[in-house]
Parts: C-alpha cells; sequence; structure tokens
C-alpha cells in the first residue's frame, strides 16, 4: 500500500502574510471547519504569542469536534536571551491547546551568523532545546528548517547538522524550508534524495514558497524524492509571490502521481476542491483567479474554434483531465475567434442537439460574430450568451418577462451639495400592466436598478434574493476614430443569488443605455432560471 503523503496547511498563518488578506477570528474558523471538511491533515492555526486574533482563534476552535483534521500551533525557537522553560513564545505553543506544536530555526549558517548574530554552535543548541522542550509538554512536535536549501548550498555540513539536532531532540517531521523561493527543481530533487541516503532515519517534509513560480513544481518533485510532509495554502496565498499552491499539488498528487493524500473517499473529497477554492475566497475577500490551474473558472475554458471542434469529439484532446474529478466543469465561450463549433456545444448544454450545418447555426454564427465585432464581450458574458441562444433555438422558458416602455435617468448638483444626486423613471409593461416607477440612487446605474426592481418586484418577488455583485466599464473606441466621450463603452454586469452568480453585457456609445441592457439580461436570467427550477420540480413529481 502506498504510503499516504500528509497534508499540512498554513493558509491561516501563511496566507495571512499576503499583503491583501486580512482574516478576523470568526474567517479562521470558518475556514479551518471547511478545511477539516475537506480532509486537511493539520491546520496551523496562528502565531498564539504573536497577536490577539491567534489567540482567540485557538481559544474557539477548542469548542469545535474536528472530523479529520489536527491543530497546528507556530512559533519559533527560544530567544537566545532567555531559558527555554522560561522562553514566552514557547509556552504560549504549550497554551494554546493546540496539538501539534511546529517551530522554525536557522538552518543555515550564514543567516545564524547574520541574522541572528549567533555563534552557529549556539543555534544548535537553541535549536534541539526548543523541540525537546515542546517534545516534553505537546503530542507531537514539527521543525521548519528556514532557508535550508540557500544554506545547504553554502555549508551543506552545518545544514545537516541542524536537521540532525531537530531530529534528536524529538520532532517528528522535519520541513525543508525553500524561504526566498529561489531553488530549481533540480535542485531540490538532488537535495532531497542526498538527504534520504545522508539522513535515512529523518522524516521529511517540504516548505516552498512562489518567487520564481516553482513551489508547486518544487513540492511535487520533493516528494518524489522522498519527501512525506507537504505545507501549503488554499490558492496559494502567501507573503511575496505566495506559497505552494494546494489547490495544484492536491491533484497532482492524487490524480497525476497516483499517490494518496486525500482521506477515503479520497475521489468525493477531490470533487470538492473546486468549491474550497472559491469559499477561501469569498472568506478572505479576494477576487478569485480565473486563470489558476485546476480550480479556475478558465482552467478548462474552450474559445478557439480548432480547440472546441476537437473536444466536441473527444474532450481529452485538449484537456489534460476531467475537470470534474476536482469540482469543476468545461466551458465553451463565444467570440470571435469561436467557430460554429462553439455553437454547436453549448446548444448542447441547452438540451438542443444541432449540426453545425443547419441554418439556424449558420444564423446564431454570425449574429454572435458581429455582436463581438460591435464590443459585446460573450466569453465573459456567459449569461447573456446562454438567454441569445435560446431566445434564437425558442426555448421554453425564455419569454418577454417584462418590457420596457421608456426610462429616463436624471443627475442633479446644487452647490450645496457635494455630490448630485441621481434619480431614474422606469415604465415597463408587466403581465399586461404598466408599472411606473421612480428611485434615486447611488449613481445612474443604481438608479436604474433600483426602479426597475421596484417595478418588477410584485409579480417576481424572487428578485429580492437577487444582488448586484459587480459593474464594470470600458471604453472600447469611437465611431469617428476620435475616441475620448465619443467612445463605444462595454458594461460587464456580475449579479448573483444564493445559488450562484452569472455575468452579462451590453454596449452602447451612451452607458445608461449599456448598462439598461446588461439589467435587462440580469434579470431575466434570474427570472428564466428561477422558472427553470420550478419546472423542472413539477416535472419530478
Amino acid at each position: 500500500m502506498t504510503q499516504k503523503i500528509v497534508l499540512y496547511d498554513t493558509t491561516l498563518r501563511d496566507g495571512t502574510q499576503a499583503e491583501d488578506v486580512n482574516l478576523s477570528t470568526p474567517d479562521k474558523i470558518k475556514i479551518a471547519l471547511r478545511l477539516d471538511e475537506f480532509g486537511i491533515d493539520y491546520i496551523e492555526g496562528g502565531w498564539p504569542g504573536s497577536n490577539p486574533v491567534d489567540v482567540a482563534f485557538f481559544k474557539e476552535i477548542a469548542n469545535y469536534h474536528l472530523k479529520y483534521a489536527r491543530i497546528a500551533a507556530f512559533g519559533s525557537t527560544h530567544h537566545p536571551d532567555n531559558k527555554v522553560e522560561e522562553d514566552p513564545n514557547l509556552n504560549a505553543l504549550i497554551a494554546s491547546g493546540a496539538t501539534a506544536g511546529t517551530i522554525f530555526g536557522k538552518s543555515c549558517e550564514r543567516h545564524a551568523k547574520e541574522a541572528l548574530r549567533l555563534d552557529p554552535k549556539r543555534n544548535l543548541d537553541i535549536i534541539r532545546n526548543s523541540v525537546a522542550y515542546l517534545k516534553r509538554s505537546m503530542p507531537e512536535v514539527y521543525f521548519d528548517a528556514e532557508h535550508f536549501f540557500d544554506g545547504y548550498k553554502r555549508n551543506a555540513e552545518y545544514s545537516l547538522a541542524v536537521l540532525r539536532a531537530a531530529h534528536e531532540a524529538g520532532a517528528l517531521i522535519i520541513n525543508l524550508c525553500d524561504t526566498n523561493g529561489g531553488t530549481l527543481p533540480n535542485e531540490m530533487q538532488q537535495i532531497v534524495s542526498d538527504l534520504r541516503v545522508a539522513l535515512p532515519e529523518v522524516r521529511l517534509g517540504i516548505h516552498t514558497h512562489n518567487d520564481c513560480e516553482m513551489a508547486v513544481a518544487n513540492t511535487i518533485v520533493a516528494v518524489q524524492a522522498g519527501a512525506e510532509m507537504v505545507q501549503g495554502t488554499i490558492n496559494g496565498v502567501g507573503e511575496r509571490c505566495g506559497n505552494a499552491n494546494l489547490c495544484s499539488i492536491i491533484p497532482v498528487l492524487q490524480v497525476k502521481c497516483g499517490l494518496t493524500c486525500l482521506p477515503e473517499p479520497a475521489d468525493v473529497r477531490l470533487r470538492q476542491l473546486t468549491k474550497l477554492s472559491s469559499y477561501f475566497a469569498e472568506v478572505a475577500n479576494m477576487k478569485p483567479f480565473n486563470r489558476q490551474p485546476f480550480v479556475g473558472n478558465s482552467a478548462f475554458a474552450h474559445k478557439g474554434g480548432v480547440h472546441v471542434s476537437a473536444v466536441n469529439r473527444c474532450s481529452s484532446l485538449y484537456e489534460h483531465m476531467e475537470p470534474e474529478l476536482v469540482g469543476n466543469g468545461q466551458r465553451i465561450l463565444i467570440t470571435e475567434l469561436g467557430g460554429r463549433s462553439n455553437i454547436v456545444s453549448l446548444a448542447r448544454r441547452f438540451g438542443f442537439h444541432l449540426d453545425k450545418d443547419e441554418p439556424v447555426v449558420k444564423g446564431l454564427f454570425n449574429e454572435l460574430k458581429k455582436k463581438a465585432s460591435l464590443g459585446y464581450d460573450y466569453a465573459s458574458a456567459e449569461a447573456s450568451v446562454e438567454l441569445l441562444i435560446l431566445r434564437k433555438l425558442a426555448r421554453r422558458g425564455v419569454r418577454d418577462f417584462f418590457k420596457l416602455v421608456q426610462y429616463h435617468v436624471s443627475a442633479v448638483r446644487d452647490a450645496s451639495h457635494e455630490l448630485p444626486m441621481e434619480e431614474a423613471t422606469v415604465m415597463v409593461e408587466v403581465e399586461g400592466a404598466v408599472e411606473h416607477t421612480a428611485a434615486t440612487g447611488n449613481g445612474p446605474v443604481n438608479a436604474l436598478d433600483t426602479a426597475l426592481r421596484k417595478a418588477l418586484l410584485p409579480f417576481y418577488p424572487r428578485l429580492k434574493e437577487m444582488k448586484l455583485l459587480d459593474f464594470k466599464v470600458r471604453v472600447l473606441s469611437a465611431s469617428d476614430g476620435t475616441g475620448g466621450t465619443a467612445s463605444v463603452v462595454r458594461v460587464l454586469i456580475e449579479s448573483g443569488d444564493a445559488d450562484s452568480t452569472w455575468v452579462t453585457v451590453g454596449v452602447s456609445h451612451d452607458i445608461i443605455e449599456a448598462s439598461w441592457q446588461g439589467l435587462v439580461d440580469s434579470v431575466v436570467y434570474k427570472l428564466y432560471r428561477d422558472e427553470e427550477g420550478q419546472r423542472k420540480l413539477r416535472d419530478l413529481r
């Protein structure tokens, strides 16, 4: 039986060192519970002696019964001026109640001399004493050999002495840290392989940074060379360029390398990876990185017509693995670069089996290409393109939920106000009745959105669930080539409800009209999805 690779997540500690990541104690609890549910072996909760948030986390997490994960507390070796048993940092780790204590120490002779101003032999004593002291009070102790690879290349004998000191003092696993992120995979493979020969009794782990975009590659190479524990973060967040990305490492180990790193049922857990990635981004208030491998929205997206034609026959022709294995899915994009195969593939998703030579497909292709030339970004606004295709194919359920009679938007600013006041009036026909509403808002688009919802809510109360999440405007071109205020603008509107999010598009010389187009598509898409869901429930009954 293949030995399981131990997953040690450092998102709640290393991840918070990223300049755009700030987590409260409730945030950290939510993420920890989700990591536990996914099947992570160790969750490093933070540095309990360094800040109130981490102290509160360890106190709070003790109230939860974790199904799988063990909580680890992080700290450093004792201060040179302190006796080990009186060191506040080490005692904070013990007092945290964590199952595991992980401490780092200098494994590079140069760092010991220049950063700590220590005699290298004294540094070895500090490491040995710190590990041994924790070992007497905590069930598990791990040692992170900071700057190991830089140190090994300068003075291998000293770096090996650091590993021996930590191991002899009782560290269960010693994690080799590529702290500056400068090691290359060929160096990683050679050094870890050498260690397996030089220190066969020492269990090794790997901790890499992404400064050369090698963190994932170096982690995989280290595992193949004999490392048993992998440290990393969700979505690769971390200081500078980030840490090793567990969202890439886990599927590579599990699917590509045939190694075990998730508890059974591993395949079921792996299918939760994309949701885990999105959940962390949501809690951390970060915009997801669409091009992130495996879990990104673009990871299995196809735009070029040649690619789409091929994946329609066999998805593996342009996909390195089945996206469903990690809970992701294939996406076919409609752009000016796509062909009729893109339309055929999208229509199949909606239940229509078409041939690319059918007149309706040719008509759709020409219409989409024409709109793309005008600036409609259907690759980003999949909800708008779905509505366009469904209407062309006379899909049941896509109907005129309302018709515009007129709208009017005005902005008034006088000397007594710092900002203008926007007001929108909307007149629409809904189910045979004409509704005339008005609303003010923070900007013309917000006022228009509020007035439209006010008119529609009495007829479609579920619109109350819908929220406008993002609003983007891009200047594209000018009709006479002069640019500036005569330019065409494209508006992308991201909306969402409790179940999902979607993006719609509008294009016009008038930013209000472009916004109206995007708003209308967004509302219609919500209403269509709700009615379609209700219809499916009725059919099941």
